[in-house]
C-alpha cells in the first residue's frame, strides 16, 4: 500500500528494517483512500531523522494490530527532481503534482505527502535554528546581567570613596524611577501593537454592520438635538453621530492603532510628494490625482462611497508661534475648537489610548468627535468619529493626523468621512513654525444650497487653505494678547497688560459664541420663516438660566444668508467702519458711532477689538458701548459685535474676570462665492467675484426664562433683519436707501 515519503533529505542511503522493495501494483485503489493525512503528518513529525515509521491504525477493526504497513522508498532520482521542484515551488496545485507523479512514476498522493512532509522538515529546522540563536542571546545577556552585578556590589561612592548604598536612593529619584517604568511600558506596549499591525492591509477587517453596534448614548450637554428637513434634519444628521458614539471597546484598539500608523504614513507622503500625486493648476494650486493617489497608497479605510465627492486639497505657511504649542492646541481639544472655532462647531475627546511618552505628545493616540461647519444656516455640517495621532519624526518634524473610524462605527447618516488629514510642523528660528496642512475628504454634498455649492466644491470651505489662513491669523492674535512692547501713538490703544488680556478673552468667547449660533449644527434646530427662497429668514429660540455670560432669559436667534454682486474686501471694509455703522445698524438709532479703544491683532489693519460708543441723537436715551471684534484672512471674514454694560466694561478694562460680562453676539460672515480667481480669497477684489454674506442677531425678547415666545417678537425680529439686509445692499450698491 502506498504511503507518503517520510525520510528526511540526505537520509535515504541508510538501510531499512525490513523490506520496502514491494512493487507499486501490489498495492489495490481501494487502500489509498484509507490513508489518514493526519496520522501521517503526526508519524513525520515524531520521527525526527528515523526514515521508517510504523503505519498508523487505518481504522479497520477487523484486521489484526500485528500486521504492519508496507512502506515505498522513493529513489534517488525521484527525490532529487522533488527536491529541485520543491524549491521553485513550495505549494504545488493539484495540476502541478499530477504532471510530476506522470514524470516520477509516482500516484499524487505520494507526491503531495512528499511535499507536505518536506514543509514540516523545513518549518521544524528553521525554528531549531531560531531557538539555537535565542539561546545563545539568552546566555549572552545571561552574562551580561552577572558582569553588571558584579561591577554594582564592587562600586565606591566618587565623593568619599567607601562602598554605595544601592538601597538608598531618595524620594524624587525614586519616583521618577517608577515614572520611567511606566513610560517604557507604554513604549513597549504601542511598538508591539503597531508593529504586529502595520503589515497587514488596513480593509482586510470586515466592517461591522450597523445592527452588530448596539446604541450607545452621550451625553453632550446641549439641548435640543434634531433637525428640520433639509437643513440638517433627518437626512443630514437628525441621529447626530456625534451623541450616539460612546469610545472605543478593547477589540477595536489593535485595529485603530493600525490605522493610525498607516495614515501618519500616508499624510507624510501627501505632505511632500509632488508631481504626479498633485497636479499643478492654471491658478497656480494644485489638484490631487486620485488614480495616482491609490497606486501609492493602496491600503486605507477603503473605496470611496457610492455618491460621495472628493475633495483633497494642500497648504502651507509660516505661523508665528513655536511648534511645541502647536501640537499642544491640535492634541487638547479645548484648545483645538476655541483657536478653530469658526471651523469647529463641536468636538470632543471619548478616550485617550496614549498620552505620549517623555512629557510630550510624542506616541499620544486619541479618538475623538467632531463637527466642522461653515458659518451659514445654508451649508450642512459634517460630522466625524476619527482617530488623531501626534508623532515627533528622526528629522525634528512633528505631525498630526486625523483618519475616520466610520468601519468601526457604520452610521447610516454619515454624510463624509476623513482620509489621513493634518499637518506637518517644523521648527523654524525665532519661535517661527513651517506648517504643512493636509485635508483629504470624502463627502456627500448634495444637502448644501445652490448658493454655496461653488464654494464647497472648489474644496475653500472646508479645505486646506482655510485651516492654514485661520491658523495663521490665530497665531497672530495670540501672539498680540502675549506682546509687551504697545507703541502709545494712537488716541485710544489700549497698552495695561491685563486690560488687554481681559478684553482679548472676552472678544473670543463673544466670537465663539457667535460661531456656534450661526451654522446648521445639529445641536440646535432652525424654524424657517415665509421669506423669498434664498433669502429665508431661520428662527430659534434659547432659554438662559444661571449663565453669568449670557442675559437671562428667551433669547431669539435670526439668521440669513444672501448674494452681493460685491468683492468680499470691500463688504468686510464697509460692515467693520464705525463711520458707515449708521447706514446699516438700525438699533444705533441714527446715533454718531465714535471709537473708544482698540487692539490690533493682527499684521492686517481689519484684525482688531474695538470698544464703540453710540452717542443717540435722542439726548432722552443713554448713550451705548459695544464690543466688536473683526478678522479676515484669505477664506473668510467676520465682523461681530455685542452691545456690553458700561461698568462691566471698565471692570475688564482693569484687567478684570470677562466670564461674567453677560453677551449676546450679532453680526456678519463673509466668505468669497467660489468664482473669483485663485480661489476666491477675501483679500483680493478681482473683477466678477461676489459675496457671501450671513447676517445674524441674537435679542432677548423676554427677561423671564419661563415666558411663552409671541408671534409679535418673531416678526419685529423678522422685519429687523429684513431691513439690515435692505440697507446692506442699498449702501454697497450705491443706491439711496
Amino acid at each position: 500500500m502506498f504511503q507518503p515519503n517520510l525520510m528526511e533529505a540526505g537520509q535515504h542511503h541508510q538501510l531499512l528494517p525490513f523490506d520496502m522493495t514491494q512493487n507499486n501494483n501490489n498495492t489495490s485503489e481501494s487502500d489509498v483512500p484509507r490513508i489518514r493525512e493526519d496520522e501521517l503528518f503526526d508519524s513525520a513529525t515524531k520521527s525526527g531523522n528515523s526514515e521508517n515509521q510504523e503505519a498508523a491504525n487505518s481504522g479497520e477493526d477487523q484486521e489484526p494490530r500485528a500486521k504492519k504497513k508496507r512502506y515505498h522508498r522513493h529513489t534517488q532520482h525521484q527525490i532529487q527532481e522533488m527536491e529541485a521542484f520543491f524549491k521553485e515551488c513550495p505549494h504545488p496545485d493539484d495540476k502541478q503534482r499530477k504532471e510530476l507523479s506522470r514524470e516520477l512514476g509516482l500516484e499524487p498522493l505520494q507526491v503531495k505527502f512528499w511535499f507536505q512532509n518536506k514543509r514540516t522538515q523545513m518549518k521544524t529546522q528553521q525554528e531549531r535554528h531560531e531557538n539555537t540563536s535565542l539561546r545563545t542571546e539568552n546566555e549572552k545577556l545571561r552574562a551580561d546581567n552577572m558582569r553588571f552585578r558584579e561591577a554594582l556590589s564592587n562600586a565606591s561612592c566618587p565623593n568619599c570613596g567607601g562602598p554605595t548604598a544601592i538601597g538608598e536612593m531618595s524620594f524624587d529619584e525614586h519616583h521618577l524611577r517608577i515614572e520611567n517604568s511606566r513610560l517604557r511600558e507604554e513604549i513597549d506596549r504601542i511598538s508591539a501593537i503597531a508593529a504586529k499591525y502595520v503589515g497587514k492591509p488596513v480593509v482586510s477587517y470586515p466592517l461591522l454592520s450597523p445592527s452588530s453596534v448596539p446604541p450607545r448614548p452621550l451625553e453632550l450637554g446641549i439641548g435640543g438635538f434634531g433637525g428640520q428637513p433639509g437643513m440638517g434634519g433627518d437626512m443630514y444628521g437628525a441621529g447626530d453621530l456625534l451623541r450616539s458614539i460612546s469610545g472605543p471597546t478593547e477589540a477595536d484598539k489593535p485595529m485603530i492603532i493600525e490605522l493610525a500608523v498607516a495614515a501618519m504614513e500616508e499624510l507624510i507622503g501627501m505632505a511632500q510628494m509632488g508631481d504626479p500625486l498633485w497636479l499643478p493648476t492654471l491658478e497656480g494650486g494644485s489638484i490631487l490625482n486620485e488614480e495616482e493617489y491609490v497606486r501609492s497608497f493602496p491600503r486605507g479605510i477603503g473605496p470611496k462611497p457610492a455618491g460621495f465627492k472628493c475633495e483633497a486639497s494642500r497648504e502651507s505657511s509660516v505661523v508665528i508661534m513655536n511648534h511645541v504649542n502647536l501640537v499642544e492646541i491640535l492634541m487638547d481639544v479645548n484648545q483645538w475648537s476655541t483657536v478653530f472655532s469658526g471651523i469647529v462647531s463641536r468636538a470632543m475627546t471619548l478616550e485617550v489610548l496614549s498620552t505620549g511618552v517623555a512629557g510630550n505628545y510624542n506616541g499620544a493616540l486619541q479618538v475623538m468627535t467632531a463637527e466642522l461647519q461653515v458659518p451659514s444656516p445654508l451649508v450642512p455640517t459634517r460630522e466625524s468619529y476619527f482617530v488623531r495621532y501626534c508623532k515627533q519624526h528622526a528629522d525634528g518634524t512633528w505631525a498630526v493626523v486625523d483618519v475616520s473610524l466610520d468601519n468601526l462605527r457604520p452610521s447610516p447618516s454619515a454624510r463624509s468621512r476623513r482620509r489621513p488629514s493634518g499637518c506637518l510642523i517644523q521648527e523654524m528660528p525665532n519661535g517661527y513654525s513651517k506648517v504643512i496642512w493636509v485635508e483629504h475628504v470624502e463627502v456627500d454634498d448634495r444637502g448644501v444650497h445652490n448658493l454655496y455649492k461653488q464654494l464647497v466644491s472648489s474644496g475653500h470651505a472646508f479645505g486646506a487653505k482655510r485651516w492654514i489662513a485661520t491658523l495663521d491669523r490665530q497665531c497672530e492674535r495670540l501672539a498680540s494678547a502675549m506682546a509687551t512692547n504697545i507703541p502709545t501713538v494712537d488716541v485710544g490703544v489700549i497698552t495695561n497688560q491685563d486690560g488687554r488680556k481681559s478684553m482679548l478673552k472676552l472678544a473670543e468667547r463673544m466670537c465663539i459664541s457667535f460661531c456656534a449660533g450661526v451654522s446648521a449644527s445639529t445641536a440646535h434646530t432652525w424654524t424657517t420663516l415665509s421669506g423669498t427662497g434664498a433669502d429665508d429668514v431661520r428662527v430659534m429660540t434659547r432659554k438662559s438660566v444661571d449663565d453669568p455670560g449670557r442675559p437671562a432669559g428667551i433669547v431669539l436667534s435670526a439668521a440669513t444668508s444672501f448674494w452681493l454682486p460685491v468683492p468680499p474686501k470691500r463688504v468686510f471694509e464697509f460692515l467693520r467702519d464705525e463711520n458707515s455703522r449708521s447706514e446699516w445698524d438700525i438699533l444705533s438709532n441714527g446715533g454718531v458711532v465714535q471709537e473708544m479703544a482698540h487692539i490690533a491683532n493682527g499684521r492686517d489693519t481689519g484684525n482688531c477689538v474695538s470698544l464703540l460708543r453710540v452717542n443717540s441723537a435722542n439726548s432722552s436715551q443713554s448713550n451705548m458701548l459695544i464690543l466688536q471684534e473683526s478678522c479676515t484672512d484669505t477664506t473668510g471674514s467676520f465682523v461681530i459685535y455685542a452691545p456690553v454694560d458700561i461698568v462691566a466694561m471698565n471692570v475688564v478694562l482693569n484687567g478684570g474676570d470677562p466670564d461674567y460680562v453677560a453677551l449676546l453676539p450679532s453680526g456678519f460672515a463673509i466668505l468669497p462665492d467660489g468664482t473669483t480667481t485663485n480661489g476666491g480669497g477675501v483679500g483680493e477684489t478681482g473683477h466678477g467675484g461676489g459675496s457671501l454674506l450671513t447676517v445674524a442677531f441674537q435679542i432677548l425678547v423676554d427677561s423671564v426664562p419661563t415666558a411663552k415666545l409671541s408671534l409679535g417678537s418673531v416678526a419685529t425680529v423678522n422685519n429687523l433683519i429684513a431691513c439690515t439686509v435692505e440697507r446692506i445692499k442699498a449702501s454697497l450698491s450705491g443706491e439711496v436707501a
